[in-house]
Order: C-alpha cells, then structure tokens, then sequence
C-alpha cells in the first residue's frame, strides 16, 4: 500500500504520538489543488489507471420525480453485477478487501460480494465546498492537541488535505449528512445460528450545527451534533427518551447526554456517544463508538494515517432500503443480494491504543471513502491479537441534498457469530434533511416534555 499525500511528505511524527499536531493549515498553493487535480474534497479527480474506477464529475445531484419525504430511487436500478466474489474465489482480489471480509469468506461458504460498475455519485453544495476551501487554509488543532478537537473550521470537512490520521479521523466525524434530519430507524439483532430480532425502533431529530448555513467558526457553537431519540418499540420501551451532545472539542465540553424512562417522570444523566459503553439495544454487538463505523473522542488511540487504496466498498446502496428487512437479514450474514459493491479509493487509517489508555477494542482499523470521508468499513481486534469485530456501512445516496452518507450499518462478531443492522430505515418512514430546528428541542426540559407515554 503506498502513502498517497505526495503533496506532504513532512509528517510530524512525534506529534501525532503524543496526540497533538502544529496548525495544520496548508499553504494556497497546495489549497489551489481543490480547484484542478482534486475534488473539492480532496479526492483524486481522475479515475484509475485501467478505467474501473471513472473521474469525479461533480457526482449525482439531481433526482428526477423524487417528491420530498419519499423513500429515494435506485438511480443505478440498470445496473448488473459485472462479477461476484464469493467464497472460493476471494483469495483472487484479497488486496482489495478489509479483513472483516475476509474473516466472513473464510466462515461462511455462502457469503458473497457482488461487484457492480462504479459510480462516483457523492456530491455536497456549492457552499459546503466553499467551507472546505477556507477550512484547507485555516483549519487546525485546537491547543490540547488534535486528539481533543480542531479549530476554525465550519460547515465542511477540516482537512481536504489531511497529514495524518487525526486529521483524517476529524474529516469522518464533521462529514456531510446535511443541516438536519428526521427519521425513524430500528436496530436489528441476529445471534449465531438464531432468527433476526427488532430489539429497538426510535424516532430520531437531529442537527448538525456545525453545518449550518451562513455558521462561521466562531457561532456555531460547542457541539457540532446534537440528537433526540424517542422509543416507539418494543411496547415495553415506548417513551423512553435519550438526548445527546457532541462536542468539537472533549477538553472543554464533555460527551452530553440524558435520559428519560417513562415512570421515573425525570430526567437523568446518561453515557454520552463515545468510547466502549455498550449499546443497550444491539445485545452487546455493539459499542457506542461503533456508531458510523467510529464515533466519539479519539483521545484513546493513536491514529496513522496508512494511506490511500483501491478496495471493494459498498456504495449506491438505495436498492437495499426498499428489501423487507426479514429478506436483508439472513441466519449468518446479510444477503448478499441486497448489498451493492463497487470499487473506489479509500484512506486507510490504523488506531492503537495511546499510551495509558483502555478499551475493549486495542487496535482499529478504518477505512474513509475517498469522495465522502465517510468510513465505509471498520476492523476491529481484541487485546489478544485477535480480530474481533468488522463493521461495515451501506453508503445511502441522496441526490436531492446532494449528498451520500452512511446509512444502516452491520456490525459482525467474528469470534462468537451472530451480527447487528442499526440504524435500519427499512420499510420506517424515508430520511428527511430537514432545516435547522429549534435550539430548545435539544434541551433536558425538551426531553421531559417530549418523552410521554
């Protein structure tokens, strides 16, 4: 794997080991690459040598016929599988796979990936490459270290042009899912050898005040995440409530949450959206810096940039959201029918734990869509060596916004069997980017006032 930031061979090592870097703005020289050789993201413009994979032309930004709050079109529904990698064959193109991957082709012989001509569709607005301009020349860490937060950054990834995995890691967490959303979505539960479970359906509103239109660095504020969950499932959960804050720099505010159980008739504190606390609707599957494949403070880890390489992601993957989710969930993996691959260039990033720190996950691996920054897959091993979990997302195209995110997510135990899908919108209401809400629904009282039976 070769280290692609040509434009950066300086790497400060020992900053990045102790957890902290110098500002990390580069020069208007090397921000004018946005404009020619690379995306206003910092992607690689040009296809690949032997043209599977195309140019970046602006990716997808229409929808033709889509009316606001319907479930989005399959703008690929033509398509064909060019090839399939199965069980059998997967040695063959192993260099282009995450070992999670390669853990479930080894396990179980009717896993599969098929492989579909590759679209470069990922888009944002005009003004969220406008910030990702200003934020390449301005952008960098906040003074406890870039481990803690960055600063004078808004409403765009910080690093189009990152120099180490920190900076890489900070682009994953302040990518683009729009100003708002709504949205109802369920987690799902398949223990080995056992039937799907729905162990949790929320209704969910949340913001993103980093990317408000018009914020600057100094008015968006101490969170650049905030959302409310409302429980709609099982009957014996209805009503609990959950609030959440995240916070653009963890040395000076903390991961904020509260919780509301219907009958206690008060508000309490909870764990925040960071680190190794187990979710208590994924059965242990998963943790809660497992949302998004990474979520949370990287204060634990030392993250190395690896560098940038061609792998199989999937992408484009709108057919799957319109599958019955008892179709999507088999006994030991998803169906690999309802899942889209494509190839495209990925950054690869490495954590090990900082020293001093715990965390039942002691090595992690990431790999970043190139054309988001979003993490497409995530390898996880115990502190024994072993690898333990993998993770991988779904990529939801939304043209309308334009934008591409995440979307549902799986997460594997390599080790005991069984998975996870979260942040499941099968057959739930359609994903709404919605403007920006009210400031006071995401508040303890909103919580209470909200979170009735």
């Amino acid at each position: 794997m070769r280290p692609h930031c040509t434009l950066h061979v300086c790497v400060l090592l020992a900053a990045i080991l102790a957890g902290t870097a110098a500002p990390a703005s580069v020069s208007n020289h090397d921000a004018a690459e946005l404009k020619s050789r690379l995306t206003p993201v910092g992607a690689e413009r040009g296809g690949n040598a032997d043209g599977t994979i195309p140019a970046w032309t602006g990716g997808v930004t229409a929808a033709p016929g889509y009316v606001s709050g319907a479930p989005r079109p399959d703008p690929f529904s033509a398509d064909k599988p060019l090839f399939s990698i199965t069980a059998h064959n997967f040695r063959d193109y192993e260099d282009k796979l995450p070992e999670g991957a390669k853990a479930l082709f080894a396990k179980y012989p009717d896993y599969a990936m098929n492989i579909y001509p590759s679209h470069r569709s990922a888009a944002a607005p005009d003004w969220v490459y406008e910030n990702v301009f200003r934020n390449a020349i301005r952008a960098h860490a906040a003074p406890e270290g870039i481990a803690y937060g960055v600063e004078d950054a808004v409403g765009g990834i910080p690093f189009p042009i990152p120099k180490n995995g920190f900076e890489a890691m900070w682009n994953h967490l302040l990518a683009f899912w729009g100003a708002a959303r709504e949205v109802s979505v369920s987690t799902y539960v398949v223990p080995l050898g056992g039937a799907a479970e729905k162990t949790s359906t929320y209704k969910e509103v949340a913001d993103f005040p980093y990317y408000y239109q018009g914020a600057t660095p100094d008015s968006f504020g101490a969170y650049y995440f905030k959302t409310l969950h409302l429980a709609v499932a099982p009957p014996a959960r209805a009503g609990e409530g959950y609030l959440n804050w995240q916070p653009i720099n963890i040395r000076r505010g903390n991961f904020t949450a509260w919780r509301l159980v219907p009958g206690e008739h008060r508000v309490r504190k909870a764990p925040g959206i960071s680190y190794d606390v187990p979710d208590i609707d994924s059965a242990g599957f998963v943790s809660l810096d497992e949302y998004y494949n990474f979520f949370g403070g990287l204060d634990r880890y030392d993250f190395k940039l690896v560098g940038k390489k061609e792998m199989y992601i999937p992408y484009n993957n709108n057919r799957l959201y319109a599958r019955p989710v008892n179709e999507v969930l088999g006994r030991t993996h998803a169906n690999p029918e309802d899942l889209r691959y494509e190839l495209h260039r990925v950054w690869v990033v490495d954590g090990t734990l900082a020293p001093g720190a715990h965390d039942i996950v002691a090595h992690r691996r990431l790999y970043l869509d190139e054309d988001s920054w979003m993490a497409v897959y995530s390898d996880s091993w115990d502190d024994a060596g072993r690898l333990w979990k993998f993770g991988q997302a779904t990529m939801y195209l939304m043209p309308d916004v334009p934008a591409i995110i995440v979307g549902s997510q799986f997460v594997y135990d390599l080790q005991l069997g069984g998975y996870a899908y979260s942040f499941a919108f099968n057959g739930e209401a359609a994903y709404r980017v919605t403007a920006p809400h009210p400031a006071t629904l995401f508040t303890p009282d909103s919580l209470s006032a909200r979170s009735v039976r």
